[in-house]
């Protein structure tokens, strides 16, 4: 009896889990399935000044020439942050405002080249199919609470794939794994075909919506770092004012290289930003293998003497958000990881569309989980066929 009542209650989770979170899981895959391609979608539909072709080797320019240059095309404005471009070596990007406290979602991103240092366009990212995608995945343009809302759904998945395991298993017993029993009515096949899949898939639906859940968290995780070690950094700093004449924007780049060997420049926020302070350069540096080039470690200059004030490896929680990104989108094996992701991602769809149908037909017939649930584990017979054919 108390198997019965605990399957029982296991089933009911899993169906008002699945049911709740279903139709926006399918928003998140089917969204989620061109970001994985964002790269060749974006260089195929839209077409950018390509840098200037130089020799291996070629020393890169002088930041604060391409800073002035890219100021000198955007009249009134002011640089927050200096971005190297991940997918090009050979582009880089100024963020720039209206004013130092402006909203940084909000800017323009001037692309530059990064050995001649010469302007190459400004393109307006908000127009493109793939930035549409993302908005949709990520807070389906509902800025931080959808990003909290989409949390609790892919929490609600994470849940529906662990009671789906405890409610199926014992049922499965009784079959061979990865049985179809085509000779059984359709609901009876598609029921072993939405299990496989399923069972199959559980690793890495799991990774996907927990890594995917932790995504969603992070203006808050952001938030916690700048208040918390960011904070702690440039206390002393607390009561300074940005300085009228910064100093050298290449120079502090190359002191926090310095600083921290064999690290390469992710991008800098200027003094004034959200991601440093009033009076410091903050210098992000990466590593360079594919775990270590998504994890940032800053570098605090000051933007007057041009010195290093400190520097600090991020806390766990940061940590965890940055390893978190790349894994979701599967951004960090090439090609041939985009690929298998895509490969999975249709496959969740697919399982995603026979449960509804599998809850629709049930529905339909009047058929309660707990004899769903037997039916799925009824040692095939002509009484089995019996009752798929009343269903």
């Amino acid at each position: 009896m108390a198997t019965t009542t605990s399957l029982r209650r296991w089933g009911a989770v899993h169906k008002w889990t699945s049911l709740i979170c279903t139709l926006f899981m399918l928003l998140l895959c089917i969204t989620g399935l061109p970001l994985i391609f964002h790269e060749q979608i974006d260089e195929l539909l839209h077409d950018q000044v390509k840098p200037a072709e130089v020799p291996a080797g070629t020393p890169r320019a002088n930041l604060d020439q391409v800073l002035a240059n890219a100021m000198a095309q955007q009249p009134g404005k002011v640089p927050h942050f200096l971005i190297w471009d991940r997918d090009d070596p050979n582009a880089m990007f100024v963020s720039v405002g209206p004013t130092i406290d402006a909203d940084p979602t909000n800017n323009l991103l001037v692309r530059m080249d990064t050995h001649t240092g010469a302007y190459l366009d400004a393109p307006d990212f908000t127009r493109r199919f793939t930035f549409i995608m993302l908005k949709l995945h990520t807070d389906m343009f509902a800025g931080l609470p959808g990003k909290l809302f989409l949390g609790l759904m892919g929490i609600l998945f994470c849940v529906a794939i662990i009671s789906g395991i405890v409610v199926y298993a014992p049922s499965m017993r009784k079959l061979r794994f990865g049985t179809y029993r085509g000779h059984r009515t359709r609901v009876v096949r598609w029921l072993d075909v939405h299990n496989l899949a399923g069972i199959l898939l559980v690793a890495w639906t799991l990774v996907v919506g927990f890594t995917g859940v932790i995504n969603t968290w992070a203006d808050l995780v952001l938030k916690m770092w700048q208040f918390g070690q960011l904070a702690e950094m440039t206390a002393q700093y607390r009561d300074r004012l940005v300085p009228a004449k910064l100093a050298s924007l290449n120079a502090a780049v190359e002191v926090a290289s310095q600083a921290m060997p064999g690290m390469t420049p992710s991008f800098v926020a200027f003094p004034g930003t959200t991601f440093s302070s009033k009076s410091h350069y903050a210098v992000f540096m990466h590593g360079d293998t594919p775990l270590t080039s998504r994890l940032l470690k800053p570098a605090l200059i000051d933007a007057e003497t041009g010195k290093l004030t400190d520097s600090r490896d991020m806390p766990w929680y940061v940590l965890t958000l940055f390893v978190s990104q790349p894994l979701h989108f599967g951004d960090y094996g090439g090609m041939p990881l985009k690929i298998v992701w895509a490969l999975l991602d249709v496959l969740t769809i697919f399982v995603l569309v026979t449960g509804l149908y599998l809850w629709w037909r049930r529905r339909k017939a009047g058929v309660s989980q707990e004899r769903a649930i037997a039916n799925a584990a009824a040692i095939d017979n002509p009484l089995s066929d019996r009752r798929d054919a009343a269903e």
